[in-house]
């Protein structure tokens, strides 16, 4: 069927994102910030202020298995996260996000972001999936990369199937349904 446009999301409102604007915000108190709310085809979502930044001085693999979460340092409060050169830090968005039965949604790099080197992981958010998402910031660069919290980091399009799947992410059970926090793989 196509992407919901800017006009249906504000319809859905906070039946598919909490809290939700219906429009852009582009500065707050006076200031630039890097934009989040409701754009043409998306909503684009803020980072929360708790970061776990990847340091291998534990590990010496990485194990979706068996993921050890000492392989991380937690930052949060500081209002932004410096994002270590060649790493990544993991991080959840402010919103709660609700997908509807017959939509699937796309997670895309902001591109303010894009530009300086930032590479952000997320999968699709399936069918009545909820929570607040996961992310994984990349740093492709030799220079460590600010990311301001509270601010636009992704952008999500909800894609409208022609028809609803008949088993959603909820129906299953989803291992990552309803997550709060940062949320590390699970098996």
């Amino acid at each position: 069927m196509g992407i919901l446009p800017d006009w249906m999301l504000i319809e859905l409102g906070e039946g598919i994102i909490k809290p939700f604007k219906a429009s852009q915000v582009k500065t707050v108190e006076d200031a630039g910030v890097i934009s989040w709310g409701v754009s043409s085809y998306g909503y684009d979502v803020r980072v929360a202020d708790e970061y776990q930044i990847f340091h291998n001085g534990n590990a010496g693999i990485i194990d979706p298995k068996a993921f050890d979460p000492n392989s991380f340092v937690t930052i949060k409060g500081k209002g932004y996260c410096m994002v270590p050169p060649n790493s990544f830090v993991l991080c959840k968005t402010m919103e709660w996000v609700t997908v509807p039965r017959n939509c699937l949604v796309k997670v895309a790099a902001k591109s303010t972001y894009a530009r300086c080197g930032l590479v952000v992981n997320a999968t699709v958010l399936e069918p009545e999936w909820q929570g607040e998402v996961t992310l994984e910031l990349s740093n492709t660069t030799p220079l460590p990369i600010i990311v301001y919290s509270g601010e636009g980091i992704v952008q999500l399009t909800f894609e409208l199937g022609d028809m609803p799947c008949e088993v959603s992410y909820a129906d299953r059970n989803g291992k990552y349904q309803n997550q709060r926090g940062i949320t590390l793989p699970k098996v």
